[in-house]
Order: C-alpha cells, then sequence, then structure tokens
C-alpha cells in the first residue's frame, strides 16, 4: 500500500505541473491591457505600469514568469492582486464556505441519489422505478440556476421557510437549500449510476453463487451486491466535490454567497489574474487529492483489488 500510494503521489507531480502551467499560460495570456481600467478612467501612470510590470514579472517570458510564481506558490505566498490585496487571504475567507456548501451538496446527492439508485435497482421495472426515472431526467434538463432561483422564490420568498439570501459566513443548516439546487444535476446522475451498476451486477455470478450457497438476503445485498455495484459512484462523488465547488459561481451568486465563485467571478471581471490563477491552483489540489482518496478506497469496497 506505501508503495503505491508513493507511486500516485509522484504520478501526480506531472499532472499537478501540467494543469497549473495551462491554468497560468491561459489566464496570464490574455490579449489587451492589463491595466486597463486599474485607474478608473484615467490610464494609469507610467510608474504605476512599471511598478506592476516589475511587480508580477510581466516582462520575463511566460515559462519564467509560472516559475517565478510557483516558488513563490511552495512558500505559501499566494500572491497579491493590483490594489495590494493578499490572494492568500481573500481564499482563507471564502474557501470555506464554498467547501461547506460542497459537502452539503456532495452529502445530498449521495444520500438520496443512492438510495433512489438503489431501490430501483433492485425492484426493477415498476411505478417507483419510473417515478425516478421521470424525477432524474426532470432534474438533468434543468440548469442548475433555474433549479437555485425557483427553490429560492418557492421556499424563499412565497413561503418564507428560508432566507432568500443566507448571511456573510453560513452555518451547514443555511447551506442546505443551495447545496440541493448545487447538487441536484449530480444527484440525478447517481441515481441513474446507481440503479444501472446494481441491475447489472444482480445477475453476477458472485452473486448467484452466494444466494446458492444459502447466504442471507441481506448479506447477499449489502456485502456483495452493494460494495462492487457503489465502486462507479464512488469515483463519481470523489470527483464531483472538485467539480461542485469550481460550479458554484451560480448558485453562490443566486443565494448570495460570499464563497470561491463569486470570488472568481470578480476576479475575471476585473482582470485580476492573480485571484484567478490561485483559486483555480487550489482547485486542481482539492482534485488530485480526491483523486488519491477514491483510488484508495477501491481496495476497501473490492478485495480482489490489491497495491502491491
Amino acid at each position: 500500500m506505501i508503495r503505491y500510494v508513493l507511486r500516485r503521489l509522484l504520478q501526480l507531480i506531472p499532472v499537478f505541473f501540467g494543469t497549473t502551467f495551462l491554468i497560468y499560460a491561459l489566464v496570464w495570456a490574455v490579449p489587451g491591457d492589463p491595466f486597463s481600467g486599474k485607474c478608473g478612467q484615467q490610464a494609469c501612470p507610467q510608474a504605476y505600469i512599471d511598478l506592476m510590470t516589475e511587480k508580477f514579472h510581466l516582462n520575463d517570458n511566460l515559462i519564467v514568469q509560472y516559475f517565478k510564481y510557483l516558488g513563490s506558490l511552495f512558500t505559501g505566498d499566494w500572491g497579491e492582486t493590483f490594489n495590494g490585496s493578499s490572494v492568500g487571504e481573500l481564499i482563507s475567507t471564502s474557501y470555506p464556505i464554498t467547501l461547506r456548501l460542497a459537502v452539503v451538496a456532495v452529502l445530498i446527492e449521495a444520500v438520496i441519489g443512492l438510495s433512489a439508485g438503489v431501490l430501483t435497482g433492485l425492484r426493477g421495472k415498476g411505478f417507483l422505478d419510473n417515478l425516478v426515472l421521470v424525477s432524474t431526467t426532470f432534474l438533468i434538463s434543468l440548469p442548475v440556476f433555474v433549479t437555485a432561483i425557483v427553490l429560492q422564490i418557492v421556499l424563499g420568498v412565497n413561503l418564507g421557510i428560508i432566507d432568500a439570501s443566507v448571511s456573510d459566513d453560513p452555518g451547514f443548516g443555511e447551506l442546505i437549500v443551495p447545496g440541493i439546487a448545487l447538487g441536484s444535476l449530480s444527484m440525478a446522475y447517481v441515481a441513474r449510476l446507481t440503479r444501472t451498476s446494481i441491475a447489472e451486477n444482480r445477475h453476477a455470478d458472485y452473486i448467484r453463487t452466494a444466494i446458492a450457497k444459502g447466504q442471507p438476503n441481506s448479506r447477499v445485498i449489502g456485502i456483495h451486491l452493494l460494495r462492487n455495484s457503489v465502486i462507479p459512484v464512488l469515483t463519481f462523488l470523489g470527483t464531483d466535490l472538485g467539480a461542485l465547488m469550481g460550479g458554484a459561481i451560480v448558485t453562490e451568486g443566486v443565494f448570495n454567497i460570499n464563497g470561491l465563485g463569486g470570488l472568481i467571478f470578480r476576479g475575471l471581471q476585473n482582470r485580476e489574474s492573480a485571484t484567478v490563477v490561485g483559486v483555480v491552483v487550489l482547485l486542481v489540489l482539492v482534485y488530485l487529492l480526491m483523486s488519491l482518496i477514491v483510488d484508495l478506497l477501491y481496495a476497501v469496497l473490492d478485495p480482489r483489488i490489491r497495491y502491491d
């Protein structure tokens, strides 16, 4: 296991350098004047332009800029915006909120999606199966922002069950409805993926063997069927955490959540390249970490998988 973890960590190194360089190049290579609009309606003074050019190493070629950025990043310096704000402090303020929102969304999609998928996969065709298929098709056809707006209007404005906007530092309770909106699309995919996986494995040879040996139905389903069927679902859920954190821009905007989504949007709007690069690098690290954790969990779910 230790050798496998070390091998996977070594494999993640070129992935990290490749993705971060691509992100850095795409963000900083955007054509146009990087100082446009930074000084209001007037053109920026030459002294300011010279200072910012030297601060962000804009006179160096792209590769040199990238490695200088990485050197600062490895020392804990995430850089600064053009107005002098620390990107690290901006991320440390917004990241916990988005992480809580993403965790709520993953829990909701895991509990509801797995439950619906297991029930329909075990029972086969019938009213419940048709209901889940219609419901998931409806959720998949709706954009996430439409689901968020509908929930906000119905539950917040019309019924008054929730606040239309969350507080500056929301807890898990305030993020349940935004989490439902954010995870609704993935919840539909989890339900369908679970249903298909269980329906296929129900007729596998190892299931028939377990039944022929006279094992209890609960053990056949809980130990043999579910553990093997949940592996593709686990892969989806693990990587979906990073996807939800990066894709929460619209949901955070609808519910006025001060998270990473708003930070990225403001960074793109104001052409604050350091902010955008810092947030996306953080999301890359989350993706890589979750990918490693999912790979390690495979052996827990399936005893046939061994890491030599």
